[in-house]
């Protein structure tokens, strides 16, 4: 099975993730210049991103996904786009890397931490992933909640990992392993959603 063979996956309460299509630029870019001033703090490529550049990120999702290195999908909610999620695989090492990011009207609903435990058990499934990492600045702290709420296990401060404009964030790492008991709550969660949740159509 290929990433691309699995085009939605379900949430639950009619949520679900989606593939990221060039025609819906236009919706993603209005999306990210909603809230550029509030991701702008937290992630380098918000603070200039412009239309081509939209449009040229959803090119190289498509392309890691006919790759079979990773996988990015847009959060769906009420028929609306919310958000994106995407995991980053290292075949060589059977890890990954999780990024999100979310409307923020959208937030403090469970949206994010929903479509972060499903791509991270499908993750863990396709590409029989060991470990999941989550990297967040240390005071975004929605974004480390997410980590901290699947059970994700912090292991510590990188300093000065990440460059943001002219500023250097501490980043929280957080990890995952295939081994670990909250692997087994998370797979458990997100089977649940898929079961109750049939993956129609848009």
């Amino acid at each position: 099975m290929s990433a691309s063979s699995t085009p939605q996956l379900a949430l639950g309460d009619g949520r679900y993730l989606r593939p990221l299509e060039e025609a819906e630029a236009d919706e993603l870019h209005r999306l990210v210049e909603r809230n550029r001033p509030r991701l702008a703090k937290w992630i380098a490529w918000a603070r200039e991103q412009t239309l081509e550049d939209t449009l040229a990120f959803i090119g190289r999702a498509r392309a890691m996904e006919l790759e079979d290195s990773g996988l990015s999908r847009g959060i769906v909610d009420d028929g609306r786009l919310v958000g994106v999620v995407g995991i980053t695989v290292d075949e060589a090492n059977r890890s990954a890397e999780i990024g999100y990011w979310l409307d923020e009207a959208s937030c403090g609903k469970g949206i994010a931490a929903a479509a972060v435990a499903t791509i991270v058990d499908f993750g863990f499934d396709r590409w029989q992933l060991m470990r999941v990492e989550i990297r967040a600045d240390v005071e975004n702290r929605p974004s480390c909640a997410v980590a901290e709420r699947l059970g994700f296990l912090f292991e510590g401060v990188m300093r000065q990992a990440y460059r943001v404009g002219e500023r250097y964030s501490d980043d929280a790492l957080y990890s995952m392993l295939s081994s670990d008991p909250a692997r087994a709550r998370l797979a458990s969660a997100a089977r649940r959603s898929r079961a109750s949740q049939p993956t129609g159509g848009r």
